[in-house]
């Protein structure tokens, strides 16, 4: 884009770098606090399993509320509009609510310290090196991506040169991370949680304020971008034309069920906050508490979005901003001094969630599914936590590397879905047969995650050569998740008949039955209480972000 960095400088005054200073005081002195309880490994990667419920619920949606969301989804409300919801009410709360009703009994029962280590109980030492290495490259990329984002912004707004921004936000989270371990990221997170909404409600009232509240948003982005900009299923009918350039059905199967169950399921930057709840109905509920205040982030997030475009109408065009200046442009326009501080700290913040989280459970993964059990195994526990933070600081300077794939995308959520269709969806696809069919053989996993990840590679490249033509870059995702799904299930169901299954005793507590999914485990004092059974917190959740959908269908 044509425009220069400059167009987006901030004014700060001394509130506003007062407010950032205190801030990263409070970070720093959270993670001195949290060291005292880093002991051994389980301490340091899994918090020693000892954390409530609802903090744990708020570092899992803080986990994945990192720069790349806020600037990405924002990006997507810009270019998409309202279909953007879609990543939300059903590219989110279905899977989370399966995650905390289906998938953590079988996570948290069996004691495992990542999701790859889940198949290496399951399958085997192949599937298990494999699954490890595929999520290992996938954390670093996503970190990195992380990292790009806070330094676009903090190159549009405050000036600092691009390299500057990545070193010094990237020495800042692995110095809180190696301190303080997971108990530190989690406590940051929930910390996180509250500054950036208390940051973006600001942007999102004065937003609306500006171009005439709800009745002025709807007349003006209907007037320029046309009747479906704010509609979320119109245009979706094989054949019709619709701003997301795709169909209902690789919304529903594409985005929906692949990505979403791909990447909340088995991703273990979330599953890892689950993992480190006191007990299994704080982990099970853990996703399902997130899941409440995630139906309702759009409202800060993608609503600013359009708002951006309406103020701000060269976004996208040629010779005008990039989609992912539509926060730093509303953030320049509308925010006085003091707020525009909290504004600058609460992408500071998100930045630092989506980062830690993504580092910590590159380091957890690294250390307990490669180094331990494959470089040196046997060791002492003290080993490994001088592993663990010495391997922290390697996937920061990887992920500092990993920043610069990021410059090429206008719209960095757009990568991020390129990412989630690559490495967790085939995931996911294993983790079901897994789970689900006693006749699943290791060496059916093994192959069906090598080439349904290699697929939906194949595709993109095919993709952006032209080969193939597709209505959008996210239509393009969604497919090549479907493409993911179906080659994986394609490849592993004719080997697994075909190969010799583990015998049925070796299975318990890994494949899935009614006995082990009831399983309670050991139930704390009001666990029994009607508002934290999991049954009734996940079908709230449905049934909220189903009539969430009412105003946009209407």
């Amino acid at each position: 884009m044509a425009l220069a960095a400059d167009d987006l400088r901030l004014s700060m005054n001394w509130m506003d770098t007062l407010i950032l200073v205190i801030y990263f005081a409070v970070v720093l002195g959270i993670a001195l606090a949290a060291r005292r309880s880093v002991s051994n490994s389980l301490d340091f990667f899994l918090a020693g399993r000892a954390l409530p419920a609802w903090v744990t619920g708020l570092a899992f949606v803080s986990a994945n509320l990192g720069a790349t969301e806020i600037l990405g989804m924002a990006a997507n409300g810009a270019q998409y509009g309202a279909y953007t919801v879609h990543w939300y009410w059903i590219g989110a709360i279905p899977a989370m609510v399966f995650l905390g009703l289906v998938m953590m009994p079988f996570y948290y029962n069996s004691k495992v310290r990542s999701v790859p280590e889940f198949l290496l109980l399951r399958f085997s030492r192949s599937s298990h090196l494999l699954s490890a290495v595929i999520f290992a490259v996938a954390s670093v990329l996503i970190a990195g991506v992380n990292l790009y984002a806070l330094a676009i912004v903090l190159k549009a707004l405050l000036g600092w040169p691009l390299p500057i921004s990545i070193l010094l936000a990237g020495i800042f989270v692995l110095a809180y991370i190696v301190i303080g371990g997971l108990s530190s990221a989690i406590y940051n997170e929930v910390l996180q949680f509250f500054v950036i909404v208390a940051a973006l409600i600001p942007l999102t009232v004065l937003g609306l304020v500006r171009v005439g509240g709800i009745d002025g948003l709807i007349e003006k982005a209907t007037a320029a971008q046309g009747d479906m900009f704010l509609s979320t299923w119109a245009g979706t009918g094989f054949g019709e034309t619709n701003p997301l350039g795709t169909n209902w059905l690789t919304i529903t199967l594409g985005l929906g069920f692949a990505i979403s169950f791909g990447y909340w399921t088995t991703n273990f930057a979330e599953v890892q906050r689950s993992l480190s709840a006191k007990n299994l109905s704080a982990a099970r509920r853990t996703p399902l508490i997130a899941a409440f205040p995630k139906i309702f982030i759009p409202l800060i997030v993608v609503l600013p979005g359009i708002i951006a475009l309406i103020i701000e109408p060269t976004i996208g065009k040629t010779g005008g901003y990039d989609y992912n200046d539509a926060i730093p442009i509303l953030m320049r326009d509308l925010l006085p001094n003091g707020v525009l501080g909290l504004a600058v700290t609460g992408l500071m913040a998100s930045f630092m969630a989506g980062m830690a989280a993504n580092v910590s459970s590159f380091n957890t993964v690294f250390t307990t599914d490669i180094w331990r059990a494959y470089i040196k195994p046997h060791m002492p526990d003290g080993h490994y936590l001088k592993v663990g933070r010495a391997i922290t600081a390697i996937g920061v300077v990887i992920g500092m590397g990993t920043a610069f794939l990021a410059a090429s995308f206008s719209n960095i959520m757009n990568y991020m879905q390129t990412l989630f269709a690559f490495f967790n969806v085939p995931l996911f696809a294993t983790f079901i047969l897994a789970l689900f069919w006693k006749r699943m053989t290791a060496k059916a996993g093994f192959w069906g995650l090598l080439l349904g990840t290699a697929a939906p590679i194949a595709f993109y490249f095919a993709y952006q050569a032209g080969v193939v033509e597709m209505g959008s870059d996210q239509d393009a995702n969604m497919t090549a998740s479907m493409i993911a799904f179906a080659v994986d299930l394609l490849v592993s169901v004719p080997i697994a008949l075909a190969t010799k299954p583990k015998p049925a005793a070796e299975l318990e507590g890994l494949v899935y039955s009614r006995a082990s999914a009831r399983d309670k485990g050991v139930v704390a004092a009001g666990d029994d209480a009607w508002y934290r059974k999991p049954a009734v917190l996940g079908w709230s959740a449905l049934i909220l972000s189903a009539l969430c959908y009412i105003p946009f269908t209407l």
